[in-house]
């Protein structure tokens, strides 16, 4: 006698939320001679950054008008060097609007509203507004933000991220790791691999390592790869924040 078949699934597939993170390309010049090279300058220095990592275009430092912007052919030339650009924040509502006639749709922050772009609906039917979703509420005085610990040293080609907390590596960062968190980051082994702290644009947030010696930190989207550490004092316990827009290197101890 045969095996009776199976039965199908009911749902072939389920949706859900999430929150990822995701690098900010903030444009101050959106020609694609201009800005590719530019980054594939940072990928010989940093080898493996961005590269097949999904980002984000930011438009608010951008002063061009959506005529002069090639959407379409920036993000093609990102994506033939391994980037990949998957919708704008910021801007204007022209420029939005153009990005997105390119295939860039502008999207919302965790928690934010969804923003304006001018569609072609007529003015006698709107379409529905949803209704905005609530800000998550502040900490409550004396209540610590979360931190993840991890007690061992992270290998190349290891990703670490402490979500909307933050992380705590008691071993070595390797060449090659990456670590990220949304808060603040420690390192009490030699940080050799990628650090990566504010990554919800937290820009209070600092980097901690006893042995500072890493491919690339960042806060907040802002970054310097080894090459450009050159006020840093390298292998030795290192603090680094941000003061503006510049990193700041302080010995720790």
């Amino acid at each position: 006698m045969s095996a009776p078949a199976a039965q199908p699934r009911l749902e072939p597939f389920r949706l859900r939320g999430a929150n990822f993170n995701l690098l900010v390309l903030r444009l101050l010049d959106a020609r694609p001679e201009v800005i590719v090279p530019a980054i594939g300058d940072q990928f010989r220095r940093a080898p493996g950054f961005l590269r097949n990592a999904p980002i984000v275009i930011g438009l608010d430092d951008l002063a061009m008008a959506p005529h002069e912007v090639d959407f379409a052919t920036l993000a093609a030339e990102l994506r033939a060097i391994q980037i990949v650009p998957i919708g704008t924040t910021g801007g204007t509502a022209e420029l939005k609007a153009a990005a997105q006639a390119a295939g860039l749709p502008p999207l919302r922050t965790a928690g934010g509203k969804e923003e304006d772009v001018p569609t072609a609906a007529p003015a006698s039917a709107p379409a529905p507004q949803a209704p905005a979703t609530p800000e998550p509420p502040p900490l409550a005085p004396g209540t610590a933000r979360p931190t993840m610990v991890v007690d061992t040293a992270v290998r190349a080609g290891q990703r670490i991220w402490a979500q909307g907390a933050d992380l705590i590596v008691t071993g070595t960062v390797n060449a090659g790791a990456e670590v990220i968190a949304d808060g603040n980051l420690h390192v009490y082994g030699a940080l050799r691999g990628r650090a990566i702290a504010g990554g919800a644009d937290n820009t209070d947030a600092r980097v901690f390592a006893l042995h500072f010696d890493p491919e690339l930190v960042s806060i907040a989207g802002y970054y310097a790869v080894r090459e450009g550490l050159t006020e840093a004092p390298i292998g030795k316990p290192v603090q680094v924040r941000l003061i503006g827009e510049s990193m700041r290197f302080d010995k720790l101890g």
